[in-house]
Order: C-alpha cells, then sequence, then structure tokens
C-alpha cells in the first residue's frame, strides 16, 4: 500500500487527516505532497486551517484535509 492509498483510505473511513495524524499513525512526513498526487488522480480534497496548542501550550496553525466526495 503507497502513502496515497493510505491517505485515502484514513480520508474514507475516519473523515479528516492533518499532518500530525499521517505522521503518527503512517510514518508520513510530506501530507501536503501527497494530497496533491491525490488531487492530481482526481480526488476532491478540501482543506481548511485550523487553530490548536502545541505541546508548550503555545497557539499553532496546521492543515486539514478532507475527501469531499469520490471520483465517479
Amino acid at each position: 500500500m503507497t502513502q496515497t492509498d493510505r491517505i485515502l483510505n484514513h480520508m474514507r473511513n475516519y473523515g479528516p487527516i492533518t499532518g500530525r495524524v499521517a505522521h503518527d499513525m503512517y510514518g508520513i512526513e510530506r501530507l501536503g505532497a501527497r494530497v496533491w498526487e491525490l488531487k492530481k488522480a482526481g480526488f476532491d480534497i478540501r482543506s481548511e486551517m485550523v487553530e490548536g496548542v502545541n505541546r508548550w501550550g503555545e497557539k499553532v496553525h496546521f492543515k486539514k484535509y478532507w475527501l469531499r466526495k469520490e471520483v465517479s
């Protein structure tokens, strides 16, 4: 299974994915690059910047990606 397969499978079965989840669950370092490949293949993937807190309590921003609809 490729990294793009893992990301697509995650979005289909669990919903949105972030860089942290991609790294921790699947060992994927460059989520944005893999998402670009999925978009290029025709998948309708949406994203938004979200705000969170890091382990030191500092405000951070990161992208969250989700699959909008399947390719027909």
